[in-house]
């Protein structure tokens, strides 16, 4: 027996070709279906919202200075924001990231903005060290050593302050 995808793709005015193809349409369908998480919640620990986004601490083990800052209307671009929107978005970011810098001193702040699993456009601003346990590599990557947490527990005492400094500069 003949398979059908291969001619539902290659006519692209049949009628759900773009489901069968897994094109936009698809994503679409998808979409409607599968409620956003970033829509539905906070997304972690509240630190900061005014009417057009949020500062979130992540809880992701291991990485207590995790932090994102996410736009508040479901979006899944960056371009999708207006000129506007993109500077305001980008100051929340560079905000997060300098309090991180100023206060704990890491090895680097890495910063991205992926939306591969969560489709809501939301920037990730994470504080690394060297001693961490996926250093050099991405928080996503594989383990490089094992953690160290009497060094992660004091990161996350100190971002109480950090919390409390992010809110202040971004009612600023």
């Amino acid at each position: 027996m003949a398979s059908t995808l291969p001619m539902a793709c290659s006519s692209p005015s049949s009628e759900g070709a773009g489901l069968a193809c897994g094109g936009p349409a698809l994503a679409a369908a998808v979409a409607a279906l599968v409620p956003c998480s970033l829509c539905e919640t906070d997304g972690g620990l509240l630190v900061y919202r005014n009417a057009e986004f949020r500062v979130i601490q992540a809880s992701e083990a291991g990485f207590p200075a995790f932090y994102r800052v996410v736009w508040n209307r479901h979006v899944s671009q960056f371009s999708d924001l207006s000129a506007a929107e993109r500077e305001t978005c980008m100051h929340a970011v560079v905000v997060v990231e300098k309090v991180l810098s100023s206060e704990l001193q890491p090895a680097r702040v890495n910063l991205a903005a992926l939306g591969n699993l969560v489709a809501h456009l939301h920037w990730h601003v994470i504080a690394r060290f060297d001693w961490d346990s996926h250093f050099p590599a991405p928080v996503w990557a594989a383990p490089q050593r094992q953690p160290e947490p009497a060094k992660v527990a004091d990161i996350a005492s100190r971002c109480i302050d950090i919390n409390r400094l992010i809110a202040e500069k971004m009612a600023l």
